[in-house]
Formats: C-alpha cells, sequence, structure tokens
C-alpha cells in the first residue's frame, strides 16, 4: 500500500470490497434504458407493488418468516479463486482494512499466494431465474480464476462470468441447472423510507443469515465507486438501509416483506469495517436493467446525457465555481449544468451551460444520485423529458441519449474497441520513466479492469508494457493498431514494479 493510500486511509468511512473514493464536485453523466420485450422474459416479471409490514409485533414476524422462506433458497455463496500477486498490494488490502479478513483475523492479512484449493474470497449472490442465472457484485467476481457457487442446500457448481459492470458494481452469472429457486424484481421506484426490508446473504462466513430492518433512504451517491479507475461513468443511487450488513453479505438480496428483490447488498459505511448501522444496496430497477443488457448483448449499453454538473445542494462546489467562473450561483436543490457536449444529446435539445435540472421525466431531481439513476436505466437513442430552469423560467425539452461517440445505437461485442476488449488503457512512458528503468520505449497500464485479459496475466495499474506481439509499443495507439482485427493468442511483455520482466500471454477476445 502506497505512501498516499496510507494517509488516505484514516478519512475513508465508505467500504467495500472493490473501491473507495469521494465523487466530485464535475461529473460526466453516463446512463442506459429499460426494453422489457420478449428477449428477457427469461427473467422473473419485475412487479410494481410492495407491501408494508405493520407495527403489530405478530404480523411483522410472520411476514419476515414468510419472505425469510422465499429469500434463503434464491440467495447463493459464490467463492471467488484468483492467483494474488506477492510483494504488492491488492484492492483486497483495503478491502480488509475496512472488512478484516473472512478467513479470521480481523486485519491485513500476510500478501502471500492463497493454496489453489482455498478461496481468495468469498461473497453471495441471488438467482433470478430458474434456469441459473445469478446476479451479483462486480467486486465479489473480480480478478477470479475460478468462481464456486454453493446453494443454500450445500449443492455446489462452477459459475460462468457472463459479464459485469463496474460503473453499478453489478455482475452476472450461470450454473447450469433447471427448476432452481428464484427471486421475482421488484419495483425499486416503489420502495418508500420507512417499509421494512431483510437482507439476506453469507456474512462472516456465516451461510443464509437473514438481518431486518428498514428503508432508511433512497437516492444516497456515497463516493465509493471508481477509485481503481474500473468505474470511469459510475452510477450512484443506492438503497440505505439499517438492516444488519456484514463482510460476505456484498452481492446477496435485500427483500420486501414479499420476499421480492428490490436491491443488491453492495456497501457498508463504517469506522470499523463491521456493521454500524449503514448499509447500501443497488436498486432492482438499475440492477436489472444491467443484467439485462448484459444478457442480450454482451456489454452494458450507456446512454448519455452530454452534460457536465455538480449538485447545487454541494455548498463546496457551489463556492468553488462561483469563485472560478465569477457567478453568484445559490445553493438549493438540483444540479447545475456546468458545460455541454457539442455532440450530446443535450446540446441537440438546446440545454445550456447555467440551465437547472429539476425533473426528468417528471421525476424530482434532487442531486447528482437522483439524475444518475434516472439516466441510468436508459440506453442509447432513448428519449427523456428534461425540466430545467433558466433564469428562473421553467422549461422542457425532449433529449435523445447517445453513447459516448455521439452514437444512438446499441452496441455488442463485435463493436469494442481493442482497449476494452483486453481490459486497460495505457499512457506514454515519460522521458524520466524512460531514464529511470533504462527503456527506450514502453506504456504505462492505466485503467485495468480486474476481469479483462491483462489483468488475467499479471497485469497491474502502473505496470510497463514494452512489447505487444513482438512489437514494440510507444502509445495506445500503437496498441491498438498491432491487436486490430488479430485473431489468435497475444504475446505481452511488461515489467512490474521492481523492474522484473514478464513475457505473458492471451487469446484474443472476439
Amino acid at each position: 500500500m502506497n505512501d498516499k493510500m496510507k494517509k488516505a486511509l484514516p478519512y475513508l468511512f465508505m467500504g467495500i470490497v472493490s473501491s473507495a473514493t469521494t465523487l466530485g464536485a464535475y461529473k460526466l453523466l453516463d446512463n442506459d434504458t429499460n426494453n422489457n420485450d420478449a428477449d428477457y422474459s427469461f427473467f422473473a416479471p419485475k412487479k410494481g407493488t410492495t407491501s408494508f409490514v405493520g407495527m403489530n409485533t405478530a404480523a411483522t414476524s410472520d411476514d419476515f418468516v414468510r419472505a425469510a422462506k422465499t429469500t434463503v433458497p434464491a440467495v447463493v455463496t459464490i467463492k471467488n479463486y484468483k492467483k494474488i500477486t506477492p510483494n504488492r498490494a491488492t484492492n483486497d488490502d483495503i478491502f480488509e482494512y475496512f472488512f478484516g479478513n473472512p478467513f479470521g483475523g480481523g486485519g491485513r492479512r500476510e500478501q502471500q499466494q492463497m493454496p489453489d484449493n482455498m478461496p481468495s474470497g468469498m461473497g453471495s449472490g441471488v438467482i433470478i431465474s430458474p434456469d441459473g442465472y445469478i446476479i451479483s457484485n462486480n467486486h465479489v467476481v473480480a480478478g477470479a480464476n475460478k468462481l464456486e457457487v454453493v446453494l443454500s442446500n450445500k449443492k455446489t457448481y462452477i459459475a460462468t462470468l457472463v459479464g459485469t459492470d463496474p460503473n453499478t458494481d453489478i455482475s452476472l452469472l450461470k450454473i447450469e441447472d433447471k427448476g432452481l429457486p428464484y427471486l421475482n424484481f421488484a419495483d425499486s421506484d416503489a420502495v418508500e423510507v420507512g417499509q421494512w426490508v431483510l437482507a439476506v446473504g453469507n456474512p462472516m462466513g456465516l451461510n443464509s443469515t437473514v438481518t431486518a430492518g428498514i428503508i432508511s433512504a433512497k437516492g444516497r451517491g456515497i463516493g465509493i465507486l471508481g477509485s481503481k479507475g474500473e468505474a470511469s461513468n459510475p452510477i450512484e443511487s443506492f438503497l440505505q438501509t439499517d438492516a444488519a450488513i456484514n463482510p460476505g453479505n456484498s452481492g446477496g438480496a435485500l427483500v420486501n416483506a414479499n420476499g421480492d428483490l428490490i436491491g443488491i447488498n453492495s456497501a457498508i459505511s463504517s469506522t470499523n469495517g463491521y456493521y454500524q448501522g449503514y448499509g447500501f444496496a443497488v436498486p432492482s430497477n438499475l440492477a436489472r436493467k444491467i443484467v439485462e443488457d448484459i444478457k442480450k448483448f454482451g456489454i452494458v449499453q450507456r446512454g448519455f446525457l452530454g452534460i457536465g454538473v455538480f449538485d447545487l445542494s454541494d455548498e463546496q462546489a457551489v463556492a468553488s465555481y462561483n469563485k472560478q467562473e465569477k457567478t453568484n450561483i445559490k445553493v438549493g436543490s438540483g444540479v447545475y449544468v456546468r458545460n455541454v457536449a457539442d455532440n450530446g444529446g443535450a446540446y441537440d435539445a438546446g440545454i445550456k451551460v447555467g440551465d437547472i435540472i429539476k425533473k426528468i421525466n417528471n421525476k424530482n431531481i434532487e442531486d447528482y444520485a437522483d439524475l444518475s439513476e434516472a439516466i441510468g436505466s436508459r440506453r442509447p437513442g432513448d428519449k427523456v423529458e428534461v425540466t430545467y430552469l433558466r433564469n428562473g423560467k421553467t422549461y422542457t425539452a425532449s433529449v435523445k441519449l447517445k453513447d459516448q461517440k455521439g452514437g444512438t445505437s446499441t452496441r455488442t461485442k463485435a463493436d469494442l474497441s481493442v482497449t476494452e476488449k483486453i481490459g486497460a488503457e495505457f499512457d506514454p512512458l515519460s522521458e524520466r520513466v524512460k531514464i529511470g528503468y533504462g527503456l527506450d520505449s514502453g506504456v504505462i497500464a492505466k485503467n485495468v479492469n480486474e476481469n479483462g485479459e491483462m489483468s488475467k496475466i499479471g497485469l497491474q495499474e502502473g505496470y510497463i508494457v514494452l512489447k505487444v506481439n513482438g512489437k514494440p509499443v510507444n502509445s495506445q495507439a500503437d496498441v491498438e493498431r498491432i491487436l486490430n482485427k488479430f485473431v489468435g493468442n497475444v504475446r505481452v511483455e511488461f515489467v512490474d514494479d521492481y523492474g522484473r520482466i514478464y513475457t505473458k500471454g492471451f487469446k484474443m477476445p472476439n
């Protein structure tokens, strides 16, 4: 763990397996849409109603019993087997700082290779179809060489990782079986603050644990995604609950009193890494959209408004912008449009810098978390009604969402760039680094996806790639040129933090 991380740790209170960061005042919006056509029929239908449990003790107990009986058989344990590179701190170190060692010891474990027959981490997942599709967190499956799924009845399967989305911390797995117990998706927009809920998962190595609480808040943006660079456009609009959530609950179910899925448990806010009354779950509507995208397209479809914004409720952000731009914006609700991309849908619809977005499709937008969820359930080509203030007057515009390149069509894996396929991006080496390492060429790896091909061969953030397929590389464009339309085995020569040179390979993804 580097010095910067050590200095930052005392100030971090949001714990998650994969990352911890703080959302800045300026954000570029990223987004998506629901399409409930026949292609999605393998998923249980989304239910539009939720039930509330009364305060009568007996009634509450009965409802919880029914919900637990429905939920527990559909919640699984996920064991992540991966090779941990010694001599370098990993993101698991950060997790253990907050959550402790799932294998005992309560703190950081020594950096050593885990035995092949012992998982490096464990979490939870939820079966969402009778033929074995399972939803979980991205951080639960990150970097896995093998994923083992254990049902509540102890039956064990080897799972296939269908796809992941670091921007929402959602993953989709598949086991081969039929007639499995599963959970229905509920409409998370219908969830109310104060509503009774159950959290079901496998915390602290304790299988099939059920805890009860209420929804404490909705639309929480807590700044925990994206610290590794994987979440380039994080979507955070969590359901907050006081149901007890601990290490191992990640990827498990948050359900209503009917036993319907309203969220995927993802994070806790804690000063010691364990339950202190604040748990956070990805809303079911957003989670459902992500897994539907992965199932149908192979990748997540992300639509964009094409604007940069900051929260008007953020006094520091408002003050900073006023100072920088010599304006006199007042603190309030809504999001302030800081810039507009000239190839984005907002630009086409006439939205300008200085506009204040108040509603999306008549849903109130109080802050960026509200906006990110409202757009995060949409795809390129979808239209949304944006209500905004300009000079004190209210306007409404129909905005057609686009992808980051300005397109309005959905993409498949075949449309991915080379760097997207291999799971890493690259920056040129500075002269100082070249001199320090005695190199004539090379690129520095960044935004290394833990589930990508580069990560699987041992490449980490900050490592130097010297050659690809025997050819020197000096830019990302060089890597893309060498691997564009390439079919077969890729050979990569790279240097780690200690100056050791490795040559590893992988099969180029289609």
